[in-house]
């Protein structure tokens, strides 16, 4: 399978934003994108604010949207946690079948995962069990200010250490008035970690899809994702 599999260094990042941004792009490129989000907590999947609703919209998927997250449960909890509240517990082998009844539908995938790299999507299962499973290169989104260097080098050095592909980094929100640290820290996280910026973005004022998609357009590399996805090989 090709795509890339997008992480964060934390939850409230912007992963779905640039997941959307991204979908967006690829769509308007001709390139066959699908999207799969397995587990979401504390909103429901068809809710029209959900990551569910929003990548299906942005990528123009003729999934469903229990296709695209099979798993979803009522509290805003690491998707672990909320699930045992209700009594739910999700293997990894649960999220892998459900992956192979829709992956032949595109030729690509953006895959979203829950979090950061590390948080438990199920018993002795985290976010970085189910990468290796997907054998998908990482985009990880970070945010910009202080902080976030510390953040973004355990990330990155942690998948390092399992042997995770890392397709590059995206540090998203930048403010109007970028402070010392947000000017800064670009070139420290690419000396530290050795690892490409894909893009820094800026906080956007509106969400909506064309300044989503303009946002990815103008400040991303979609170029160098494409070629790390293989399209036309």
């Amino acid at each position: 399978m090709k795509g890339f599999f997008v992480t964060g260094t934390d939850t409230g990042v912007g992963k779905t934003t640039i997941s959307c941004g991204l979908a967006a792009v690829l769509k308007e490129k001709k390139i066959d994108v699908g999207v799969f989000k397995p587990l979401l907590s504390g909103i429901s999947r068809d809710h029209p604010e959900s990551d569910t609703s929003l990548l299906k919209q942005m990528s123009q998927t003729s999934l469903s949207y229990e296709d695209i997250t099979p798993f979803s449960f009522k509290e805003p909890l690491a998707p672990y946690v909320a699930g045992k509240l209700e009594g739910k517990v999700v293997d990894i082998e649960d999220v892998l079948y459900r992956w192979e009844r829709i992956r032949e539908i595109h030729e690509y995938f953006i895959v979203e995962g829950a979090g950061g790299i590390s948080v438990p999507l199920g018993e002795n299962f985290l976010v970085s069990d189910l990468i290796k499973a997907l054998q998908l290169p990482i985009v990880i989104v970070a945010r910009p200010n202080l902080g976030t260097v510390n953040h973004i080098f355990l990330t990155v050095q942690y998948a390092k250490s399992i042997g995770l592909k890392i397709a590059g980094i995206v540090i998203n929100g930048i403010s109007d008035h970028p402070d010392i640290a947000e000017k800064t820290n670009p070139k420290l996280i690419e000396e530290l970690c050795d690892v490409p910026i894909l893009g820094i973005t800026p906080k956007l004022k509106e969400i909506s899809k064309e300044s989503v998609q303009n946002m990815v357009k103008d400040h991303i590399d979609v170029t160098l994702l494409i070629n790390q996805m293989g399209v036309g090989r």
